[in-house]
């Protein structure tokens, strides 16, 4: 058996069992999969994943998951620029934006009330509409 350990960090903690909150666990695996692979099996989607270390270095989602690997697995950064570091996809995921139900349109204005503008509005009727639109998420 091979083993990696693997440490979720901030908001994704959510996500995971909670013996794996907020430390390292080993992962044990018999064939070396991806480490998408390896952080959706964990529970965590990787959409909600910015950026992944190996053993300090950062790695895209196919990158092989070997034995005794050190695999750190973080959200989107809110007060740190790490485009430079991000392998996952060409731009890091913050750059965040307001998106709201039909029933939800009257948060824009109360949002403009407080001072703050979101950046983008949407209105969905129906679970089809993220299909058709370039998102990076997107939850019904």
């Amino acid at each position: 058996m091979k083993q990696a350990e693997v440490r979720f960090y901030s908001e994704l903690n959510d996500f995971v069992a909670p013996w794996r909150r907020g430390r390292a666990t080993a992962y044990t695996f018999e064939v070396s999969g991806s480490v998408k692979d390896l952080i959706e099996a964990l529970g965590v989607p990787h959409t909600e994943v910015d950026l992944v270390l190996a053993n300090g270095e950062s790695v895209n989602f196919s990158y092989r998951v070997k034995n005794d690997d050190r695999i750190s697995v973080y959200p989107p950064f809110e007060a740190m620029d790490i485009s430079a570091l991000v392998r996952l996809r060409p731009q890091p995921l913050r750059g965040l934006r307001f998106v709201a139900d039909g029933h939800l349109g009257g948060w824009r204005h109360i949002c403009g009330w407080l001072g703050s503008t979101p950046s983008i509005t949407v209105t969905m009727r129906t679970r089809n509409w993220l299909a058709f639109q370039p998102t990076n998420d997107g939850f019904c």
